[in-house]
């Protein structure tokens, strides 16, 4: 998928029609109930299933580290969690509410943050400031409740004074903390994070990683960075053959 293709996903994790202002961004769920039930998902590219019964339950405060070999479809599972991708079979549970349709997807998705791997696909506003205003925006803050949100999330980042840079001048490493700043700018109550440490410096890899551990989020995280996993993971799981085991 191209660039704005992607774009056109992520702005379609927001359910535009009507007052989103309604909607409780944080509805209680029952105690006791795993952030993230997986049971036997099949999702197939071509006549081979890429992932083949593979199952994962997520409790809460758990922060899982995902590795396995390129191709094995860690990045497919992350969409096929939030509906961006259909599997053939299996069932997706998420904050005790299993998915069966668009809208079901829609409104896990206001809970769920998902950062894709290329952050190109995930900044598309003409500012960096309206591209982390922009979910928000769509909770039902007003401009002005949604600026202020996204320069605090900008400055817990480490971007302030790039609310007025174009996302496509930032280098790599920026273009990834803008689009983390997003994810934070929801207040999802679980995060679904692909390779977030590449492009990154010394410096803003230890924020992130203290941003996540002083949230106490619950985490899915693609990484093959050891020393993430090291550090954040409470939990290591492989995806291999289609199927997830423990790693």
């Amino acid at each position: 998928m191209d660039a704005r293709h992607h774009g056109r996903l992520y702005s379609g994790l927001f359910n535009l029609s009507g007052s989103a202002r309604s909607y409780d961004t944080n509805p209680l769920i029952m105690p006791n109930v795993p952030y993230l039930d997986l049971q036997h998902l099949r999702y197939s590219y071509g006549p081979k299933p890429l992932l083949e019964d593979a199952s994962l339950v997520i409790e809460q405060g758990e922060r899982v580290v995902l590795s396995g070999p390129a191709g094995s479809g860690k990045t497919t599972l992350l969409h096929c969690i939030l509906g961006l991708l259909k599997p053939v079979d299996g069932q997706i549970t998420i904050l005790g509410k299993t998915c069966h349709n668009e809208n079901d997807f829609s409104i896990a998705r206001r809970q769920v943050g998902l950062l894709f791997q290329e952050p190109d696909d995930q900044l598309f506003c003409p500012t960096v400031e309206q591209d982390v205003a922009f979910g928000p925006l769509n909770l039902g803050y007003n401009e002005k409740q949604s600026s202020l949100i996204a320069k605090g999330m900008l400055e817990r980042v480490g971007l302030t004074g790039y609310e007025s840079r174009l996302p496509h001048s930032l280098s790599g490493g920026e273009k990834r903390l803008a689009a983390f700043a997003g994810l934070l700018a929801m207040e999802p109550r679980m995060f679904l994070l692909d390779e977030p440490s590449n492009g990154l410096d010394e410096a803003s890899r230890e924020r992130i990683e203290g941003i996540l551990l002083d949230t106490k989020a619950t985490c899915l995280i693609v990484s093959h960075d050891q020393r993430l996993a090291e550090k954040l993971g409470t939990r290591k799981i492989r995806l291999d053959q289609g199927r997830i085991i423990d790693g």
